[in-house]
């Protein structure tokens, strides 16, 4: 084989190499920003122990993702004074709007242009009943899945994971004197960033399923990174009350 020949061959193979190289970062990538998808806000170093990166190769695929606009980096929501402590708090890692549109969305132009449609009419109360229907066919559906459970705790984990297998990338944990549910992915952030009837009809949704009085304490259609609800527990607070 001549030299020629033997360059082009070297060529090939460096070729190859670095196309490798590209796909196995891009899936990489797209595991980290998953990771913050169904999961929230994350620290590099949490991100690190969790998908066993190293923190040199997780600061490198978190680089190129603010790069792409598909995360962004915050300062932390809630700040602890340590005296002993050394350096600035480290920044977590949220998705963006943009990012969200990278994965998976059940909504469509149609669906915002039907709402501005209806709006557009004159008729408010359009919009609103469409809101409450969505909420209605989601108390339907997840009653079924909350019908025998004993608790309140077990009930928002039942809607947790309701919530996750339509695409909300929920969790649920107790916080306090009750529940804390979290969706960390909204399939109709885009719509409802311009019509909040629907996450309004979505909290009645929940506070109907759960039988409690719920709070909405951050919406990703609002800008927030996760959709937080706080769902009080009576036998909780009616203790507490005792105590006192």
């Amino acid at each position: 084989m001549g030299q020629e020949a033997w360059v082009r061959v070297a060529s090939f193979h460096e070729l190859r190499n670095n196309t490798v190289v590209k796909r196995n970062e891009e899936r990489t990538r797209d595991v980290v920003a998953r990771a913050i998808l169904e999961k929230g806000p994350a620290t590099a170093g949490t991100l690190a122990d969790r998908l066993k990166i190293t923190p040199a190769g997780i600061r490198r695929h978190l680089d190129s993702l603010i790069a792409e606009g598909v995360l962004a980096a915050r300062e932390p929501f809630q700040r602890t004074s340590n005296p002993r402590g050394r350096g600035r708090p480290s920044k977590v890692f949220i998705m963006t709007d943009a990012g969200r549109e990278k994965f998976e969305h059940t909504y469509d132009d149609l669906a915002v242009s039907a709402l501005r449609f209806m709006a557009s009419t004159g008729d408010e109360s359009l919009v609103k009943e469409f809101a409450m229907d969505r909420a209605r066919e989601i108390t339907r559906r997840a009653a079924q899945i909350l019908a025998n459970k004993k608790n309140l705790s077990e009930k928002s984990e039942a809607l947790a994971k309701f919530l996750s297998d339509e695409g909300y990338a929920a969790n649920n944990q107790s916080q306090g004197m009750g529940e804390q549910l979290c969706q960390n992915h909204c399939p109709i952030a885009h719509v409802a960033s311009q019509f909040p009837e629907l996450c309004e009809a979505e909290t009645q949704a929940f506070s109907v399923l759960l039988g409690t009085h719920v709070q909405r304490l951050a919406t990703i259609a609002h800008g927030d990174g996760v959709c937080t609800t706080f769902i009080p527990n009576s036998e909780k607070l009616t203790k507490n009350g005792e105590r006192a």
